[in-house]
């Protein structure tokens, strides 16, 4: 029997704005197309999300120039609303994102299975810049 180890990373934020706000951000496609990407020369320019167990959440994710994109895409594993999504994507990777009302502010956390293409580091980096981005839409909308 072979074993690999995972290696498990996790990014956080905490938003100036109550949890319902977020978790509607975080969800409704309409708004995940203002703020999924890592960096300003990247866009989402289309994004689904069926939100229920076996339900299946998609995000196109392109270069602005054309150059590249790829289609991130899962299905939900758990999902407690205000409060948990749990979701496999495509490639077997396992995510968790815990939202933590805090009254005026919640903390996200998500933590994800790496993969092995990019380094650790480019993986904390791009998954936290998502969320950063994510925060900055929240809080000036």
């Amino acid at each position: 029997m072979e074993t690999t180890n995972k290696t498990i990373i996790s990014v956080n934020t905490t938003v100036n704005a109550p949890v319902r706000k977020e978790w509607e951000f975080w969800t409704a496609p309409g708004h995940i197309t203002k703020w999924c990407w890592a960096s300003d020369d990247w866009h989402a320019p289309y994004a689904e999300n069926d939100l229920r167990k076996g339900g299946k959440l998609l995000t196109r994710m392109e270069a602005r120039d054309g150059s590249s994109g790829f289609d991130f895409w899962g299905v939900y594993d758990k999902v407690e609303t205000f409060k948990l999504l749990e979701y496999t994507i495509g490639d077997g990777r396992n995510v968790k994102i815990t939202f933590s009302d805090r009254g005026n502010t919640t903390e996200v956390v998500e933590t994800f299975e790496t993969e092995t293409e990019n380094t650790t580091e480019q993986q904390r980096s791009g998954w936290q810049s998502i969320l950063n981005n994510f925060k900055k839409y929240v809080e000036s909308n």
